[in-house]
Protein backbone atom coordinates (compact mmCIF):
# COMPACT_ATOMS: atom_id res chain seq x y z
CA UNK A 1 0.00 0.00 0.00
CA UNK A 2 2.73 2.31 1.10
CA UNK A 3 4.38 1.58 -1.99
CA UNK A 4 1.37 2.58 -4.29
CA UNK A 5 0.72 5.80 -2.63
CA UNK A 6 4.40 6.71 -2.40
CA UNK A 7 4.29 5.56 -6.91
CA UNK A 8 1.04 7.78 -7.22
CA UNK A 9 2.98 10.68 -5.61
CA UNK A 10 6.05 10.74 -8.17
CA UNK A 11 3.48 10.67 -10.60
CA UNK A 12 1.53 13.61 -9.82
CA UNK A 13 5.03 15.62 -9.10
CA UNK A 14 6.00 14.42 -12.49
CA UNK A 15 2.55 15.83 -14.07
CA UNK A 16 3.61 19.24 -12.59
CA UNK A 17 6.86 18.89 -13.57
CA UNK A 18 5.63 18.31 -16.65
CA UNK A 19 3.82 21.32 -16.81
CA UNK A 20 6.10 23.81 -15.73
CA UNK A 21 8.77 22.41 -17.59
CA UNK A 22 12.03 21.75 -16.66
CA UNK A 23 13.17 25.54 -16.15
CA UNK A 24 14.43 26.60 -12.88
CA UNK A 25 14.22 30.27 -11.27
CA UNK A 26 17.48 31.46 -11.88
CA UNK A 27 19.44 31.72 -9.02
CA UNK A 28 19.40 35.17 -7.09
CA UNK A 29 22.51 36.91 -8.00
CA UNK A 30 25.11 37.34 -5.47
CA UNK A 31 24.36 40.07 -2.70
CA UNK A 32 26.62 42.95 -3.64
CA UNK A 33 29.54 43.39 -1.55
CA UNK A 34 29.59 46.73 0.18
CA UNK A 35 30.76 49.31 -1.52
CA UNK A 36 34.51 49.48 -1.00
CA UNK A 37 35.39 52.92 0.83
CA UNK A 38 36.97 55.30 -1.32
CA UNK A 39 40.57 55.16 -2.02
CA UNK A 40 43.03 57.54 -0.18
CA UNK A 41 45.68 59.08 -1.01
CA UNK A 42 48.75 58.02 0.45
CA UNK A 43 50.61 61.51 0.08
CA UNK A 44 48.22 64.36 -0.48
CA UNK A 45 50.71 67.16 -0.68
CA UNK A 46 52.80 65.10 -3.46
CA UNK A 47 49.47 63.99 -5.27
CA UNK A 48 48.52 67.39 -5.11
CA UNK A 49 51.40 69.27 -6.56
CA UNK A 50 51.71 66.81 -9.60
CA UNK A 51 48.46 67.67 -10.17
CA UNK A 52 48.88 71.21 -10.31
CA UNK A 53 52.34 70.94 -12.59
CA UNK A 54 50.05 68.80 -15.28
CA UNK A 55 47.94 71.91 -16.07
CA UNK A 56 50.92 73.93 -16.78
CA UNK A 57 50.73 75.94 -13.34
CA UNK A 58 53.53 76.51 -11.06
CA UNK A 59 54.10 75.38 -7.60
CA UNK A 60 56.35 75.74 -5.21
CA UNK A 61 56.57 73.54 -1.95
CA UNK A 62 57.75 75.33 1.04
CA UNK A 63 58.67 74.01 4.84
CA UNK A 64 56.52 76.61 6.88
CA UNK A 65 54.91 79.58 6.99
CA UNK A 66 57.79 82.20 7.12
CA UNK A 67 59.07 80.95 3.71
CA UNK A 68 55.30 81.68 2.00
CA UNK A 69 56.51 85.64 1.60
CA UNK A 70 59.40 84.61 -0.19
CA UNK A 71 58.03 82.08 -2.29
CA UNK A 72 55.48 84.14 -3.35
CA UNK A 73 57.85 87.10 -4.25
CA UNK A 74 59.53 84.58 -6.72
CA UNK A 75 56.46 83.30 -8.23
CA UNK A 76 56.03 87.09 -8.93
CA UNK A 77 58.85 87.84 -10.27
CA UNK A 78 58.89 85.06 -12.72
CA UNK A 79 55.89 86.52 -14.69
CA UNK A 80 57.60 90.29 -14.28
CA UNK A 81 54.16 91.10 -11.82
CA UNK A 82 55.46 94.63 -10.20
CA UNK A 83 52.33 94.90 -7.85
CA UNK A 84 49.46 92.53 -7.16
CA UNK A 85 46.12 93.35 -5.47
CA UNK A 86 45.57 91.26 -1.86
CA UNK A 87 42.44 90.56 0.17
CA UNK A 88 42.43 93.31 2.95
CA UNK A 89 42.81 90.40 5.28
CA UNK A 90 45.73 88.23 3.90
CA UNK A 91 48.75 87.41 5.96
CA UNK A 92 51.47 90.40 6.09
CA UNK A 93 54.31 87.95 5.85
CA UNK A 94 52.47 86.55 2.22
CA UNK A 95 53.10 90.34 0.89
CA UNK A 96 56.40 90.48 -0.19
CA UNK A 97 58.39 93.75 0.00
CA UNK A 98 59.47 95.60 -3.10
CA UNK A 99 56.27 95.16 -4.86
CA UNK A 100 53.17 97.28 -4.97
CA UNK A 101 50.42 95.68 -3.23
CA UNK A 102 46.59 96.78 -3.51
CA UNK A 103 44.52 96.40 -0.71
CA UNK A 104 41.17 95.32 -2.27
CA UNK A 105 39.78 98.13 0.15
CA UNK A 106 37.52 99.68 -0.36
CA UNK A 107 36.98 97.36 -3.58
CA UNK A 108 38.89 98.35 -6.63
CA UNK A 109 36.70 99.09 -9.42
CA UNK A 110 36.91 96.42 -12.29
CA UNK A 111 38.78 98.32 -14.61
CA UNK A 112 41.62 98.92 -12.24
CA UNK A 113 41.46 94.98 -11.79
CA UNK A 114 42.36 94.01 -15.02
CA UNK A 115 45.34 96.34 -15.38
CA UNK A 116 46.74 95.29 -12.13
CA UNK A 117 49.70 91.85 -12.79
CA UNK A 118 48.48 89.79 -9.98
CA UNK A 119 46.52 88.50 -7.21
CA UNK A 120 47.58 86.83 -4.22
CA UNK A 121 45.02 85.11 -1.98
CA UNK A 122 44.65 82.20 0.25
CA UNK A 123 41.89 79.51 -0.27
CA UNK A 124 39.47 76.89 1.33
CA UNK A 125 40.53 73.95 0.31
CA UNK A 126 42.66 71.96 -2.31
CA UNK A 127 41.78 68.35 -3.81
CA UNK A 128 45.01 66.48 -4.30
CA UNK A 129 43.48 63.89 -6.50
CA UNK A 130 42.54 66.67 -9.25
CA UNK A 131 44.68 69.49 -8.61
CA UNK A 132 42.24 71.99 -7.54
CA UNK A 133 41.42 74.84 -5.57
CA UNK A 134 38.47 75.83 -4.19
CA UNK A 135 38.08 79.43 -3.22
CA UNK A 136 34.91 80.30 -0.69
CA UNK A 137 35.41 83.86 -0.18
CA UNK A 138 36.70 83.27 3.28
CA UNK A 139 39.28 84.87 5.09
CA UNK A 140 42.73 85.69 3.05
CA UNK A 141 40.71 84.80 -0.37
CA UNK A 142 38.60 88.10 -1.14
CA UNK A 143 35.59 88.81 -3.24
CA UNK A 144 35.69 86.57 -7.03
CA UNK A 145 36.38 89.27 -8.87
CA UNK A 146 39.71 89.90 -8.04
CA UNK A 147 40.86 86.37 -8.79
CA UNK A 148 39.11 86.40 -12.20
CA UNK A 149 40.69 89.73 -13.73
CA UNK A 150 44.86 90.20 -12.93
CA UNK A 151 46.62 87.59 -15.15
CA UNK A 152 48.59 86.05 -12.65
CA UNK A 153 46.77 84.29 -9.34
CA UNK A 154 49.66 83.17 -6.89
CA UNK A 155 47.41 81.41 -4.18
CA UNK A 156 48.85 79.93 -0.78
CA UNK A 157 47.62 76.19 0.38
CA UNK A 158 48.57 74.94 3.60
CA UNK A 159 49.11 71.64 3.82
CA UNK A 160 46.60 70.33 6.09
CA UNK A 161 43.85 72.12 3.38
CA UNK A 162 44.38 69.34 0.91
CA UNK A 163 41.94 66.57 0.75
CA UNK A 164 42.05 63.87 -0.98
CA UNK A 165 39.07 63.28 -3.15
CA UNK A 166 36.45 65.15 -4.72
CA UNK A 167 34.13 63.24 -2.13
CA UNK A 168 36.12 64.38 0.91
CA UNK A 169 36.38 67.87 -0.17
CA UNK A 170 32.26 67.99 -0.40
CA UNK A 171 31.93 66.51 2.64
CA UNK A 172 34.70 69.39 4.43
CA UNK A 173 32.44 71.89 2.77
CA UNK A 174 29.11 70.80 3.73
CA UNK A 175 27.06 73.62 4.63
CA UNK A 176 29.47 76.41 3.39
CA UNK A 177 27.01 79.34 2.78
CA UNK A 178 29.18 81.21 0.01
CA UNK A 179 29.29 80.50 -3.52
CA UNK A 180 32.62 77.97 -4.09
CA UNK A 181 34.96 78.85 -6.91
CA UNK A 182 36.77 75.71 -8.32
CA UNK A 183 40.40 76.62 -9.73
CA UNK A 184 42.23 73.46 -12.00
CA UNK A 185 45.14 75.06 -13.97
CA UNK A 186 45.28 78.13 -15.58
CA UNK A 187 42.14 79.92 -17.39
CA UNK A 188 42.23 78.42 -20.68
CA UNK A 189 39.68 76.76 -23.48
CA UNK A 190 40.01 74.67 -26.70
CA UNK A 191 36.14 75.52 -27.52
CA UNK A 192 36.95 76.84 -31.13
CA UNK A 193 39.17 74.65 -33.25
CA UNK A 194 40.59 72.78 -30.71
CA UNK A 195 43.32 75.76 -30.43
CA UNK A 196 44.47 76.38 -26.90
CA UNK A 197 43.28 80.13 -25.85
CA UNK A 198 44.38 80.98 -22.51
CA UNK A 199 43.19 83.40 -19.63
CA UNK A 200 39.66 83.13 -20.81
CA UNK A 201 37.71 83.31 -18.04
CA UNK A 202 40.47 83.91 -15.35
CA UNK A 203 44.45 84.65 -14.65
CA UNK A 204 46.54 82.97 -17.52
CA UNK A 205 49.03 82.09 -14.99
CA UNK A 206 48.47 80.56 -11.55
CA UNK A 207 51.40 80.16 -9.47
CA UNK A 208 50.33 77.59 -6.01
CA UNK A 209 52.51 78.03 -2.79
CA UNK A 210 52.26 74.88 -0.62
CA UNK A 211 53.47 75.54 2.84
CA UNK A 212 53.95 72.35 4.95
CA UNK A 213 53.48 73.70 8.22
CA UNK A 214 51.76 76.53 9.24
Amino acid sequence: MAFAMSAARAEVLRRIRDALGDERAPAPPPAPAAAAAAPRVADPVARFTQRVGDYRAGVTVVEDASEVGAAVAAALTRHAAADAVVPADLPAGWVPTGIAALADDPPLPHARLAQVGAVVTACALAIAETGTLILDGGVGQGRRAITLLPDVHVCVVGADQIVGTVPEAIARLAGTPRPLTLVSGPSATSDIGFVRVEGVHGPRRLEVVVSRRA
